[in-house]
C-alpha cells in the first residue's frame, strides 16, 4: 500500500498547484450542511501509560454534559482501552463492518453514561488491505456516524503510521503528556514527526499535560514544549489545559468508571471540563464528516469517495 504520508503530501502540492479537480454538483450537495459535521478530534501520546484513553472517555462524559451527543471510538489495535475503562466487552467491533456482517449502527453501543462507543479491536488492521469497492462502502458505512456532535478517537500511543494519520486527517489532534521527563520527552518525538511527515498541514495540534501537581508546572512544561515545536519544527502547538495529578483518577480506574462520575467535583474532573468547554469556545472550522476524515486518511480528497 502507498505511504500515507506521501499521498497527504501529494494532496496539499495539488492543491497549491490548483490541479486538485473542483467539487462535483453531487459533492457540493453533500457539503451544503458541512457545519453540522460532527468535530473529530483524535488523541494521541508519545508513549503509553500517561492517561490518554482516561482524557479521552472523560472528555466525551464532559461534551455529552453541555448536550453534545458523542461516540468514542477506540483505535488502540493492540489494548482495547475503552471498553476495559467502562466495564464493557462489545460483542462486535470495526472487523464486523469491514466484512459486512454488521452495520455501523449495530456495532454501535450505548453506555449508561450517555456516550456511545464503537469498538475498533483488529477492524483498523483489515483496512489497508480493502479494495477499492470495499473501501468506498466501508467509508459509506462510517460517515452514517456523521449524525453526532463529537466523535473521540482513542488512538494507540507512539508514532505508528496509522496514529500519525489519524492525527493529519482529524480536525483536533490532542496531544496528552506528563511533567515525566520521558512523557515529555515522547511527546515531543511525535510532535518533531508530525512536523517531518505533515509540514504541510493545518494539523490544529493541541496539548495537555496531566498528572501536573499545580497550573504552574503544567504551564512550565507546555511552555517548553510550544516554543521549542515552533522555534526548530515551526509547528504551531495550543496549550489546551492540565489535569490535576488526583487520587480520585486511578480509584475510579479500579472501580472501572470515569473519574467524572465517581467524583465530578475532584479536581481532575474539573480540569476535564474546563479543556471541553475551551475546546467547544473555539470552535473548529467547516468539517466534512467522518467519512470524509477516513478519505482524507486513505490519502483522497474530502470530497470525493
Amino acid at each position: 500500500m502507498e505511504d500515507q504520508a506521501e499521498k497527504l503530501r501529494e494532496i496539499m502540492k495539488r492543491k497549491k498547484e490548483g490541479t486538485v479537480p473542483a467539487k462535483s454538483a453531487s459533492a457540493a450537495k453533500t457539503t451544503v450542511k458541512s457545519a453540522d459535521k460532527p468535530r473529530i478530534i483524535t488523541v494521541t501520546s508519545g508513549k503509553g501509560g500517561v492517561g490518554k484513553t482516561n482524557l479521552s472517555v472523560n472528555m466525551a462524559l464532559a461534551f455529552a454534559r453541555i448536550g453534545k451527543k458523542v461516540i468514542v471510538m477506540d483505535a488502540d489495535l493492540g489494548l482495547a482501552n475503552v471498553n476495559v475503562m467502562l466495564n464493557m466487552i462489545p460483542k462486535y467491533n470495526l472487523y464486523h463492518v469491514i466484512k459486512k456482517q454488521k452495520t455501523i449502527r449495530e456495532i454501535l453501543v450505548e453506555t449508561e453514561y450517555g456516550i456511545s462507543i464503537v469498538a475498533g479491536a483488529s477492524g483498523f488492521s483489515q483496512i489497508a488491505n480493502l479494495g477499492e469497492e470495499d473501501r468506498r462502502d466501508f467509508i459509506k458505512e462510517l460517515d452514517s456516524l456523521s449524525n453526532a456532535d463529537i466523535i473521540i478517537i482513542d488512538t494507540s500511543a507512539g508514532v505508528s503510521s496509522n496514529v500519525l494519520d489519524f492525527i493529519a486527517a482529524a480536525d483536533d489532534a490532542v496531544i496528552i503528556t506528563t511533567p515525566e521527563p520521558t512523557a515529555i520527552t515522547d511527546a515531543y518525538g511525535i510532535i518533531k514527526i508530525i512536523a517531518t511527515e505533515y509540514d504541510s498541514l493545518n494539523m490544529g495540534l493541541k496539548l495537555v499535560v496531566n498528572r501536573a501537581r499545580g497550573a504552574a508546572e503544567a504551564k512550565s512544561v507546555a511552555d517548553r514544549m510550544i516554543n521549542i515545536s515552533g522555534q526548530f519544527l515551526n509547528l504551531k502547538v495550543d496549550y489546551l489545559g492540565f489535569i490535576y495529578d488526583d487520587s480520585s483518577v486511578p480509584h475510579a480506574v479500579i472501580r472501572q468508571k470515569p473519574f467524572m462520575v465517581v467524583d465530578p467535583k475532584c479536581k481532575a474532573s474539573i480540569c476535564v471540563q474546563h479543556i471541553v468547554e475551551r475546546m467547544d469556545r473555539n470552535k473548529h472550522g467547516e468539517s466534512h464528516g467522518f467519512g470524509a476524515m477516513l478519505r482524507r486518511f486513505f490519502g483522497g480528497s474530502p470530497d470525493t469517495i
